[in-house]
C-alpha cells in the first residue's frame, strides 16, 4: 500500500510530503527512510519504497526540497533536467533537510510504535545519510555513492550506530584522492563498514535509466538488506 503523508517540521511551524509504503496488512516493525538524490522524489525513489515495504518494512521517502519548490520530480538521463537538479542541489540548505530528516524520523517511529528506525540514501541522500548517522539518534543508516565525506570527517566520532557505506570506484564525482581519504578517516571506525565497487560509476544503483549497473546494484543492495535486518 502506497500513500501521500504530511509531516510536521521539527520546530512544528510548517509541514512536508513524503511519500509512504508500507507491507501488506501494515504490520511493519521497522521503518527505513529513502533519502532522495538531487533528482527528488521521482519514480525510482518511489519504487526504492515499495521494495523496502515487499520486504516488510514501512519505508518513508521525504520531499527534501519542498521548500525551495514542492514536488520536484527530475529524470537524471534528460540533460536539461540533470543541469536543473544541479541548480535545486545548489540551493539547498543541507541542515534544514537534515532537521526534516530527524522529524521523519520521529513520524516513523510513531508508525512502528516505538520500532527502529533506519536510512538509505543516494548520491546528496548517501551524505545526508551520513550526516544523519552523525547528527541524529536513527539506528541504521545506508549510504549509496555518497558526495562530499571527507569533508564531514570532523563529525565522526559522533556516529554512534551502525553505518555503511556504498563507494563507486569510477565516480566522477566522488574521485580517487575523496575516495582514499575516506577509507583513510573510516576504516578504524567500529561504527562505519565501506564498500568498493570496481569499474563502476555514479548512481549505479538507480532502479531506472542509463546509469544502472544491474551486477553491482544488486551486490549492493544485498548487503543493505543483511545490513538492515541485522541491526534493525
Amino acid at each position: 500500500m502506497s500513500d501521500t503523508i504530511s509531516i510536521p517540521t521539527f520546530h512544528g511551524n510548517g509541514a512536508f510530503d513524503a511519500y509512504l509504503a508500507e507491507p501488506a496488512g501494515g504490520d511493519a516493525t521497522a521503518a527505513i527512510i529513502v533519502i532522495q538524490e538531487i533528482f527528488g522524489v521521482n519514480a525510482g525513489i518511489r519504487r526504492k519504497c515499495d521494495q523496502l515495504a515487499e520486504a516488510g518494512y514501512l519505508a518513508l521517502a521525504p520531499d527534501l526540497f519542498w521548500r525551495l519548490e514542492p514536488g520536484i520530480e527530475l529524470d537524471p538521463d534528460v540533460p536539461d533536467q540533470f543541469q536543473a537538479a544541479l541548480g535545486w542541489m545548489g540551493m539547498f540548505d543541507q541542515d534544514a533537510g537534515i532537521r526534516d530528516i530527524e522529524a521523519t524520523i520521529r513520524a516513523a517511529r510513531v508508525r512502528v510504535d516505538g520500532g527502529k528506525v533506519g536510512v538509505v540514501g543516494y548520491c546528496l541522500g548517501g551524505r545526508l545519510a551520513y550526516m544523519t548517522a552523525a547528527r541524529t539518534d536513527v539506528d541504521a543508516s545506508v549510504g549509496y555513492y555518497a558526495v562530499g565525506i571527507d569533508g564531514l570527517l570532523g563529525e565522526k566520532q559522533a556516529i554512534a550506530r551502525p553505518l555503511m557505506l556504498h563507494i563507486a570506484d569510477a565516480d566522477h564525482f566522488v574521485t580517487p584522492d575523496v575516495q582514499a581519504r575516506m577509507h583513510e578517516g573510516l576504516d578504524d571506525h567500529p561504527r562505519v563498514t565501506l564498500h568498493d565497487y570496481p569499474g563502476v560509476d555514479h548512481g549505479f544503483a538507480t532502479e531506472f535509466g542509463k546509469r544502472r549497473i544491474d551486477d553491482a546494484a544488486k551486490l549492493a543492495d544485498a548487503r543493505t538488506m543483511t545490513f538492515f535486518r541485522d541491526n534493525l
